[in-house]
């Protein structure tokens, strides 16, 4: 019974993680050309006509947009282990922990 309890615990928090994944991080409005995930194309291409909005999500990609149109994806998603692991990681400490908590068997 206990092999089957962890086979299914680990496939609820893999699609709890993915679900996860799609959420928002932050959004960000901007025109400067120092962000940490700059790269010499983006400065060169990106900053030509006005403000951006870069919007992180939490499975680690970032998406920049001007004027409603993505021009730019920056990073990979996590995925697999790794998006779980920064899933239980990041519910360990906010307060959906105490919510974890609760529905643990």
């Amino acid at each position: 019974m206990s092999e089957h309890f962890d086979v299914v615990h680990r496939q609820a928090q893999k699609l709890d993680a993915e679900e996860w994944a799609r959420g928002i991080k932050l959004i960000h409005v901007h025109s400067l050309t120092s962000c940490w995930y700059e790269t010499p194309e983006s400065i060169k291409e990106d900053f030509k006509g006005g403000l951006l909005t870069d919007v992180l999500y939490n499975d680690g990609r970032i998406e920049r947009s001007r004027d409603g149109k993505v021009i730019r994806v920056f990073g990979e998603p996590l995925k697999g282990q790794e998006l779980v692991y920064e899933y239980s990681r990041h519910a360990s400490q906010g307060p959906a922990s105490k919510q974890l908590a609760k529905n643990q068997f």
